[in-house]
C-alpha cells in the first residue's frame, strides 16, 4: 500500500450488538442482536476528524484512542500502510458499559471500514484476517465472532500442546475463567498472521491459528428483550470478581447447561428455561451488580429464561415466539425492581457486521425495534471485494 489508491467515495459499516454467555457458554457462546452501531469512514489529505452521534457521544475519545480509529489504524497496519487523513462518523445504538458487545462492534467496525477502503490487493485481509485481528484487539472471542458471522456462535481457541505431549494445563492451577491471553485485549496495533481460506471459511472455523468460530443457525422465531441498567460496570471489574477456581461438580453442571443451550436454541425450545441455568459467572458477580441480580431472580422466579448479558450489568431474555414471557411481562417485572430500566425488545441478527453502500445522511440508522430478521448468513466478506477503487493516488 505504499502507493495506494484511496477511494474518494465513504464506505459505511453496520455492525450489530452481541450477547455473550448467554448464561452457561462462559465465553463461548454469543448471539447478534439487531441493535446496530453505524460508522462512516473517508480517506482525507490529512488528519483525524471524528463525530459521534448517539451512545457514547459524550466520552467517547475524538483521537487516535477512539475504538474504531484504533481497529482502522490496526487494519491499515496489517495491509502495510496508513492513508493520509480520516474521517470518521459514528451513529450509536449499543449501550456502552453493559454487557451488550459495544466495543465488539466497534473494533469490528474500524477493521471492515479499514479493508474496504483499502481496496481489492494481495494486502487485503482476509475473511480469517478480519476475525483474528479483531479477537485480539478485543482480548477474547466471542463478542467478534457473532459481531461478524451474526446469528448465535460458538467461539474458542485451541490450547497448544507442551513439549513432551503432557494436556496442556495439566498440573497447574485453574486461572481465573476467561482471562485473555498476556497483552490481549490492550488495543496492540499488531495483527496476527493473515489466513488465505475462502470467502465464508470461519463460518466452518477453518484457521491456522489462535481463534476459531463456528456460526449455528437459529430459528427466525428466537426473540431476545434486553434489559438496559441506567448505570455501566466496567468489563474488569467483573472479570475480578470470579475466583481463580470453582467447584468440580459446578464446573460439571455447566457443561451440561451449555450443551442444553445450543440444542435448546435449535430445535429444542422447551428445555430453554432449564439451559440457561448458570452456576460458573453469575453468583459471583451478584455482588458487584445487586441490582442485575435482583432482577434475574425476579424474572427467572417467574419462570423467565433470563441471563446476565455478557459482564453485565445488562440482563437479557430468550424466548421463541409463543412462548412466556413478552416483553410486556418483561417490562412490568423490571419495573417491581424500582430501577429505570430501559427494556428493549429484539429480533437476532443474522447477518452480522458488514459494508454497506452510502453515506449516513442517505441511510440512516435502523432503529431496534424495525429491524427485520433476515437468515443470509455470515456475510462481512460482501464488502466490494473485486471492484477496483476510483480515486486519487497517494504515495
Amino acid at each position: 500500500m505504499s502507493s495506494a489508491i484511496w477511494p474518494e467515495r465513504a464506505v459505511r459499516v453496520r455492525a450489530p450488538a452481541t450477547s455473550a454467555n448467554l448464561g452457561p457458554g462462559f465465553d463461548a457462546l454469543s448471539l447478534a442482536l439487531a441493535l446496530y452501531d453505524e460508522v462512516e469512514a473517508r480517506v482525507t489529505d490529512g488528519g483525524l476528524v471524528i463525530e459521534v452521534s448517539g451512545e457514547g457521544s459524550h466520552t467517547a475519545a475524538a483521537d487516535e484512542q477512539h475504538l474504531v480509529v484504533r481497529a482502522m489504524r490496526a487494519a491499515f497496519g496489517a495491509m502495510g500502510g496508513q492513508p493520509p487523513g480520516i474521517a470518521l462518523r459514528c451513529a450509536n445504538a449499543i449501550p456502552h458499559g453493559r454487557g451488550l458487545g459495544s466495543s465488539a462492534a466497534a473494533i469490528c467496525s474500524g477493521v471492515l471500514a479499514a479493508r474496504a477502503l483499502a481496496g481489492p490487493g494481495d494486502a487485503r485481509l482476509s475473511d480469517e484476517a478480519v476475525f483474528q485481528l479483531a479477537a485480539t484487539l478485543e482480548g477474547h472471542p466471542d463478542n467478534v465472532a457473532a459481531c461478524l458471522a451474526g446469528g448465535l456462535t460458538i467461539a474458542w481457541t485451541p490450547r497448544p500442546e507442551p513439549a513432551g505431549g503432557a494436556p496442556a494445563g495439566a498440573g497447574e492451577p485453574g486461572g481465573t475463567p476467561g482471562d485473555p491471553a498476556p497483552g490481549a485485549g490492550d488495543g496492540a496495533a499488531g495483527a496476527p498472521a493473515a489466513g488465505d481460506g475462502a470467502a465464508g471459511a470461519l463460518a466452518a472455523g477453518v484457521g491456522p491459528a489462535g481463534a476459531r468460530l463456528l456460526r449455528i443457525g437459529v430459528p427466525a422465531t428466537l426473540r431476545a428483550v434486553a434489559c438496559v441498567p441506567p448505570v455501566p460496570l466496567a468489563t474488569e471489574a467483573a472479570r475480578q470478581a470470579l475466583p481463580r477456581t470453582v467447584p468440580h461438580a459446578d464446573a460439571a453442571a455447566n457443561v451440561a447447561r451449555s450443551a442444553l443451550l445450543v440444542a435448546a436454541l435449535t430445535g429444542a425450545p422447551h428445555t430453554l428455561f432449564d439451559a440457561t441455568e448458570d452456576f460458573l459467572h453469575q453468583p459471583y458477580r451478584a455482588a458487584i451488580m445487586p441490582e442485575a441480580a435482583s432482577l434475574l431472580g425476579a424474572l427467572r422466579r417467574a419462570g423467565a429464561a433470563a441471563v446476565v448479558s455478557g459482564a453485565g450489568p445488562a440482563v437479557l431474555v430468550l424466548s421463541f415466539d409463543g412462548q412466556w414471557p413478552s416483553a410486556e411481562a418483561v417490562d412490568s417485572i423490571a419495573r417491581e425492581t424500582g430501577i429505570a430500566w430501559h427494556v428493549l425488545p429484539l429480533h437476532i441478527d443474522q447477518q452480522g457486521a458488514h459494508v454497506q453502500q452510502g453515506g449516513l445522511d442517505v441511510y440512516p440508522p435502523v432503529k431496534a425495534r424495525h429491524s427485520p430478521t433476515r437468515d443470509q448468513g455470515p456475510s462481512w466478506n460482501r464488502s466490494g471485494a473485486g471492484r477496483r477503487p476510483h480515486g486519487r493516488t497517494r504515495a
